[in-house]
């Protein structure tokens, strides 16, 4: 709280005094209730930019984004802040008015009310200071209000890469039911290839000779052009599948799970995937992305991790290291025959 202060002892009758105090207390409270604020220098006028107008504004740049699962997350999480705001018994009226207050009072409704996961909390965090900073390159806000709100800790994820058992009775089970869904689950086990990125891979992007695929930097998740290695199992279900009689420009998982003129949707592997758990009984948190975590730490514990990182497309070996769990992680072999001094 900030004291005000408005000096009237220039007017020399009290009544006349009285008078102009009451005054000032109706017309400045009708102001505050507007959202006004006496800190706010009224003659930059972006301090005075309507909430309702700002968020259009970032609502038209979230249009313009290339990939559409982060228009699609980013549009979700407006609504939900837009919500919020609707909620509340004084809503912001003006941009100013999103203060760090404001913003953590938001995380805390979804954490407590909503019961989103820590997870989801700082994912929000994150979205809304992505937010913030639009704003503030707009000259909307002088300062990024959610520097001073920290991430709450997360529980350790829940999916569980699966183990070799598992992986043959799936092997097992598409071959028989879904060809082509087993030559998803092969790319996401032996090329570490993200599901929107899967989408994306043109049959011109593959290569027989090589044995390898290419993945465009306009695709991939680090925006920057990548080249893995294709294990020759997946080669040959391609060749069984009939892959390459179809034109290059053509996508391997198109429309319908199938190499389609038309791009399919990652949101396929998911339902895929649901079905096929429910056939194997396997338990929720084998999720498709497991056969990442599964891959990663086959390929580390067979090749070393330094190839893992490669194939993952990691700048980092700790990026690495967080797929796999603490059973998974390969013991060097110089450990158990080095001579020590004790």
């Amino acid at each position: 709280m900030k004291r005000k202060k408005y000096h009237l002892d220039g007017i020399k009758k009290i009544t006349d005094r009285r008078k102009r105090a009451a005054e000032l207390i109706e017309s400045l409270t009708k102001l505050l209730r507007q959202g006004w604020s006496p800190w706010i220098n009224e003659n930059e006028s972006n301090n005075y930019v309507l909430v309702e107008k700002a968020l259009d504004k970032y609502k038209k740049n979230i249009e313009k984004l290339q990939k559409y699962t982060t228009r699609k997350s980013y549009t979700s999480n407006l609504n939900t802040l837009e919500t919020y705001i609707k909620e509340q018994l004084l809503p912001p009226k003006y941009v100013y008015q999103l203060s760090t207050g404001f913003f953590s009072d938001f995380l805390d409704w979804l954490y407590f009310d909503r019961e989103v996961s820590a997870r989801t909390r700082n994912n929000y965090r994150l979205w809304c200071s992505s937010l913030a900073s639009f704003f503030m390159e707009r000259e909307y806000l002088h300062s990024n209000p959610l520097e001073k709100i920290k991430p709450i800790p997360e529980n350790p994820k829940k999916r569980l890469p699966l183990d070799g058992p598992q992986l043959r009775k799936l092997q097992a089970y598409l071959l028989e039911t879904n060809k082509m869904m087993l030559l998803a689950c092969r790319m996401e086990y032996y090329t570490f290839i993200r599901p929107q990125e899967l989408t994306c891979i043109k049959i011109g992007d593959i290569s027989v000779a090589e044995q390898s695929v290419f993945i465009s930097s306009s695709d991939s998740k680090n925006k920057r052009d990548g080249k893995v290695g294709l294990n020759t199992e997946i080669i040959k279900l391609m060749i069984d599948l009939e892959v390459f009689s179809h034109p290059s420009d053509w996508y391997l998982f198109g429309d319908k799970m199938r190499c389609s003129p038309t791009k399919g949707s990652s949101e396929q592997f998911r339902r895929q995937w649901i079905k096929i758990r429910k056939a194997l009984k396997f338990s929720d948190e084998y999720q498709f992305y497991s056969l990442k975590d599964s891959g990663i730490r086959d390929l580390a514990n067979s090749a070393g991790i330094v190839v893992a990182r490669d194939q993952a497309r990691h700048t980092d070996i700790s990026t690495t290291n967080k797929y796999l769990q603490g059973r998974d992680l390969p013991v060097h072999d110089e450990t158990k025959t080095f001579k020590g001094d004790l």
